[in-house]
């Protein structure tokens, strides 16, 4: 084959006598060089970060909120009983059905620890709590432990929640607790009151002062002197305390709630009922989330605790959580202290079922009004009486709401029995409501008659957990004429609340006292110099008080305060109780926070502090400082002479 490539000739060359490749085959591919991208600005540096930094805390909070329901769920179980006696006691608790209705708790505070060996322990302590969410009150009613009572434990032959309990023995209540551990202390309560006892509180003194210690103390006001430093077979607890209102930590916490060598159990009531009040209001001052965590971890780790619940239910966050935020959200003054009278004895008391029965009523039935009648009365002011229908004159009709069969008939016949009209519906309806879905029950009352809101309200109390209001017009014509109409509902279960004994009204009494300036005035001049405030003469006094001058006594005393110098004077009544006056520039202490209500009297304002039907403080503020005058332990001092007291403090001279 003959080329022409040597001549410049062909496909190989350019003419020029030069070869040439041939061009290059078509591709789908191009290929090219992109711009660098610009780069980008701070802000968007900036965003990319917390960008990425709130993805870092959204894993690590939920991480942690995990963790920590994980550790409440598992910290609240351990409060629930680890022994065999609390949960055996908590088989024999009352259930309950509707968490809307009071719940009532038995408190044992006890001496005996695991491990111990010897006699058995006695409970130092009981108290019931009622926590009522309708009427958001708390009840206290404190049982003296040497109240001489017949004392119930379980069948030795029995056993569960139904075995019937019989009298085991007869004497001192806190015995109950040696003869059959907590059992023999619910049993014996449960005969005494007649009470349902919903949970069980069984408290240690290591645990009472790990709770006082957790808090950081609790701020109480200590009446007197109190002191010994003999203890030992011969002598009994070491203590040491000055009067005044002061932050008490753990071990004299305990020694003052436990004191009684000089006085009696009456008086050692009323410091533990002190107690209770003073650590709610330290809780809701002090508690926050690391202190909670510290608080929880303590108490359970060694199982000072122990809270029994009925019906088999166990303790969860959730039933802490309700119970944490009903005592946090309690009104000020909405805390009623409750003690059995008419005790006779010392080393060993006793009390007439009367004065037992009449004890529990009044703290089945904490009246929020009291404060402000018993004020009135104190102060000469009339009453104003509220017009309330007798039984006999109030048309009632019950109408079933909860769809139980017989419901309405029970209610009807339970409420004629206390003397009500019952009116059917007419025409031979049935005696049904509109719907079976109510789960409290209604008193409806007819807004035409002024009367009948009031005659409502008395069918409430009667019935229990019952929500009052105007007639709707959907239920006029079942009502048949009716001043009432009565819907049951779910929280009705055939039969009524215990019957409240009304109580007679308060009736004024002229203030015990005397005008004697001069019994106080020399010894609050000597140390006027040493506060930054002006201080107060008192110049009423209880006639037959003095201040506590006796041997080792301290009837005035300057000391730190919140921080700032107080003062506190000490006086000593003819029956040696104490009451005392504290003068101090710390307007906000913790025991003003439970305030009942206020007054202004002769142009100068006073806060007044309520134990039931009792003025136990009385806080003049002025001029920068406050001023107040506390009661004995029993608030032995009438309202009208704590007022008159309270009224007659003059200030001095600077």
């Amino acid at each position: 084959m003959r080329t022409t490539l040597k001549r410049g000739i062909g496909r190989g060359a350019n003419g020029n006598g030069r070869a040439v490749l041939p061009p290059g085959s078509l591709s789908p591919v191009t290929l090219y060089r992109q711009a660098p991208p610009p780069k980008p600005g701070f802000a968007k540096v900036v965003g990319r970060f917390f960008l990425f930094l709130a993805l870092v805390l959204v894993v690590l909070v939920s991480g942690l909120v995990g963790g920590f329901y994980l550790w409440a769920q598992e910290r609240a179980s351990a409060f629930g009983c680890q022994t065999a006696g609390c949960k055996r006691t908590a088989q024999r608790l009352d259930e309950i059905k509707d968490p809307s209705q009071p719940a009532t708790a038995l408190v044992i505070g006890y001496d005996h620890r695991a491990g111990d060996v010897g006699d058995p322990s006695r409970s130092d302590t009981l108290m019931l709590i009622r926590a009522d969410p309708t009427t958001k009150t708390v009840s206290l009613l404190s049982l003296p432990r040497d109240l001489d009572v017949p004392i119930y434990c379980p069948s030795r032959t029995a056993t569960g929640r139904n075995g019937p309990a019989v009298v085991y023995d007869h004497g001192r209540i806190n015995s109950a607790y040696a003869f059959c551990g907590p059992t023999g202390s619910l049993e014996t309560v449960r005969h005494l009151t007649g009470l349902p006892i919903n949970y069980l509180v069984n408290v240690n003194f290591q645990g009472f002062i790990a709770v006082v210690n957790r808090l950081g103390g609790v701020w109480m006001d200590v009446d007197r002197r109190y002191f010994n430093d003999r203890s030992g077979p011969t002598g009994y607890a070491k203590i040491n305390l000055q009067p005044g209102y002061q932050l008490l930590h753990g071990k004299p916490a305990l020694d003052f709630v436990r004191y009684r060598h000089t006085d009696s159990d009456l008086f050692r009531l009323a410091r533990q009922q002190e107690f209770v009040s003073a650590l709610r209001q330290q809780a809701s001052h002090s508690l926050g989330a690391r202190s909670v965590i510290s608080l929880v971890n303590r108490i359970t780790d060694h199982h000072y605790i122990e809270v029994g619940v009925g019906g088999g239910r166990r303790i969860d966050l959730g039933l802490l959580k309700e119970y944490v935020t009903f005592a946090h959200g309690l009104p000020p003054g909405h805390v009623f202290q409750n003690r059995i009278q008419g005790l006779t004895g010392y080393n060993e008391l006793s009390a007439p079922q009367s004065s037992i029965d009449e004890a529990v009523q009044s703290f089945l039935n904490p009246d929020v009004q009291s404060a402000a009648q018993q004020t009135a009365v104190a102060l000469g002011r009339k009453l104003h009486k509220k017009f309330t229908l007798p039984p006999s004159n109030v048309a009632l009709t019950v109408l079933n709401g909860n769809g139980v069969a017989g419901s309405a008939a029970n209610a009807s016949y339970l409420l004629a029995q206390k003397g009500y009209k019952i009116l059917l519906p007419p025409s031979n309806q049935p005696a049904n409501a509109p719907n079976w879905n109510y789960f409290h029950s209604k008193a409806y009352f007819d807004p035409s008659r002024g009367a009948c809101k009031g005659a409502a309200q008395g069918v409430a109390k009667l019935v229990g957990s019952t929500d009052v209001g105007a007639l709707p017009a959907k239920l006029t014509q079942s009502a048949n004429g009716a001043c009432v109409v009565l819907v049951v509902g779910s929280t009705f279960h055939n039969r009524l609340a215990p019957t409240f004994v009304q109580q007679a009204p308060p009736t004024h009494h002229p203030p015990f006292i005397r005008h004697d300036p001069g019994a106080t005035r020399p010894s609050l001049a000597g140390v006027k110099r040493r506060v930054r405030f002006r201080l107060q003469l008192p110049t009423v006094l209880e006639r037959n008080s003095n201040l506590d001058s006796g041997y080792g006594e301290t009837p005035l005393r300057v000391y730190r305060l919140g921080g700032r110098p107080s003062v506190r004077l000490t006086y000593r009544t003819g029956a040696n109780e104490y009451w005392g006056i504290q003068e101090s520039d710390w307007n906000d202490p913790p025991i003003f926070s439970d305030r009942s209500l206020s007054q202004t009297v002769g142009g100068r304002h006073y806060d007044l502090y309520y134990n039931a039907s009792h003025l136990h403080m009385v806080v003049l503020r002025s001029g920068g400082a406050s001023y107040w005058v506390v009661n004995t332990l029993l608030d032995a001092l009438s309202n009208e002479t704590m007022l008159s007291i309270a009224r007659g403090l003059r200030p001095m001279s600077r």
